[in-house]
C-alpha cells in the first residue's frame, strides 16, 4: 500500500501536461492586424494636394505664357547656349577631377613639400569666390600683358612670347576658373574616398608584393569609388548650374542666351522656364548615369545587385498581364536583391510546425 499510493499521485501530477499539449493554437486561425500609419497618410495627402494645386496652376495660369516657352525652347540661340554649357561642364569636370586626383594623392603623400603645396592650392581656390576667379582670369592681361618662355625671373621671353589678351579668351578664362575651382573641391572628395578604404586592404596588397601604382588603380580606387561617385556627381551637377556665372564675361551659355532674349522682349518668366527645363533635363541625365555607376561599383559589396527600374517595370507589367489571364506563361522573375527568395526546407514541412508546441 505504501508503494502504490506515491505512484498513483505521480500519475495524477503528470496528467495536466498531456491536456495542455492538446490545446495547441493554430497560427492560421489568428487574424492579422496591419499597423495603421495615420501620420504618414496625412502627410501624403497634404503633399498630394499641394502638388495637384501647383499642377492645376501651371495649366490654368496664363501668365506662364507656354506658347512663348514653346517658341524659344528649341530656338537657335538657346540650343547654342546649351551646347556651350555642356562643353564647359565636360571640359572643366575632366580637368578638375584629374587635377583633384593629383592633389588628393599629394595630400596623402609623405612629402611635406607636396602636402603643403596641395593644401595651399585647395585653401586658396576654396576661399576665392568662383565669379572673382573667372573675372581675374579674363582680365589677366592687366597684370601680365605678355606671357612666354625665356630667362627665369625676368621678362626676357626669348624662346616664345605672345600677348595675354589673345591667349586667354572668354572661353579659356571660363575653363580656367571652373577647372581650378572644381579641382580644389574634388581633391577633398577623392581624398575622403581614399581614406574610407580599410587600411588592411593596402597592407595586404603591399604584403603580396603588388606595385604601388597597381595597388591604387586595382584595389584602392575601385573600393573608394562607392564613396566618391555620389559626391562627385553632385559636384558635376553643381558645375552645370555654376557655369551660369560665366555670363559676367559675356560668354553665351544657356542662361546668358535667355537673358539676352528676355531683355529684348520682356518675357522674363517664359524665358527663365526655358533655362530651368534645360537644366532639369541635363541634371536628370546625370542622375540616371550616377545610379548605374553606383550600381556598377556596388558589385563588390552586395551578393546580388538590386534590380534596375527597367527590370522592376518589366516585372510589374508581366505580373499585371498574367492577372488578366490572357497569357498562359508565368510573369518574368524579378532579378536582383528584391527577387522572391527560393523555397526552403521549412516551407515544405508539415502543418504541425506552424503550431505552438509542435515537434
Amino acid at each position: 500500500m505504501t508503494d502504490t499510493l506515491p505512484r498513483q499521485a505521480g500519475a495524477a501530477e503528470a496528467a495536466p501536461p498531456s491536456s495542455a499539449a492538446s490545446s495547441r493554437v493554430d497560427l492560421g486561425d489568428l487574424r492579422v492586424v496591419h499597423t495603421r500609419h495615420w501620420f504618414r497618410w496625412s502627410i501624403g495627402i497634404v503633399v498630394l494636394f499641394v502638388v495637384a494645386q501647383f499642377a492645376w496652376s501651371l495649366v490654368t495660369n496664363e501668365n506662364y505664357e507656354w506658347d512663348v516657352f514653346a517658341h524659344y525652347f528649341l530656338s537657335e540661340p538657346v540650343l547654342a547656349g546649351v551646347g556651350i554649357t555642356l562643353a564647359l561642364t565636360a571640359i572643366s569636370a575632366t580637368i578638375g577631377f584629374f587635377l583633384g586626383t593629383l592633389l588628393a594623392l599629394a595630400r596623402l603623400a609623405k612629402s611635406p613639400l607636396l602636402n603643403s603645396a596641395a593644401w595651399l592650392f585647395i585653401w586658396f581656390f576654396r576661399s576665392v569666390p568662383l565669379v572673382v576667379q573667372i573675372i581675374v582670369w579674363y582680365n589677366l592681361g592687366y597684370l601680365y600683358p605678355t606671357l612666354g618662355l625665356g630667362t627665369p625671373f625676368t621678362t626676357d621671353f626669348w624662346i616664345v612670347e605672345f600677348p595675354t589678351v589673345q591667349l586667354i579668351s572668354a572661353f579659356a578664362a571660363a575653363i580656367l576658373g571652373l577647372s581650378l575651382n572644381q579641382a580644389a573641391y574634388s581633391a577633398e572628395i577623392i581624398r575622403g574616398g581614399l581614406l574610407s578604404v580599410d587600411q588592411g586592404q593596402l597592407e595586404a596588397a603591399a604584403a603580396l608584393g603588388i606595385p604601388p601604382r597597381r595597388r591604387l588603380t586595382r584595389i584602392i580606387l575601385p573600393q573608394a569609388m562607392r564613396s566618391i561617385v555620389p559626391n562627385a556627381t553632385n559636384e558635376v551637377i553643381g558645375l552645370v548650374k555654376g557655369a551660369s556665372v560665366v555670363f559676367v564675361i559675356a560668354l553665351p551659355e544657356v542662361f546668358y542666351a535667355v537673358q539676352v532674349i528676355y531683355n529684348r522682349n520682356s518675357r522674363v518668366i517664359p524665358l527663365l522656364l526655358v533655362a530651368v527645363v534645360w537644366y532639369t533635363i541635363i541634371t536628370t541625365i546625370l542622375s540616371i548615369a550616377q545610379y548605374y555607376i553606383e550600381r556598377h561599383y556596388a558589385r563588390g559589396t552586395v551578393r546580388v545587385l538590386p534590380p534596375t527600374p527597367v527590370q522592376r517595370a518589366r516585372h510589374w507589367l508581366g505580373v499585371q498581364w498574367a492577372r488578366l489571364g490572357d497569357s498562359d506563361s508565368s510573369p518574368p522573375p524579378l532579378e536582383g536583391a528584391d527577387a522572391a527568395p527560393l523555397p526552403t526546407a521549412a516551407q515544405h514541412s508539415n502543418g504541425n510546425d506552424a503550431k505552438f508546441g509542435g515537434r
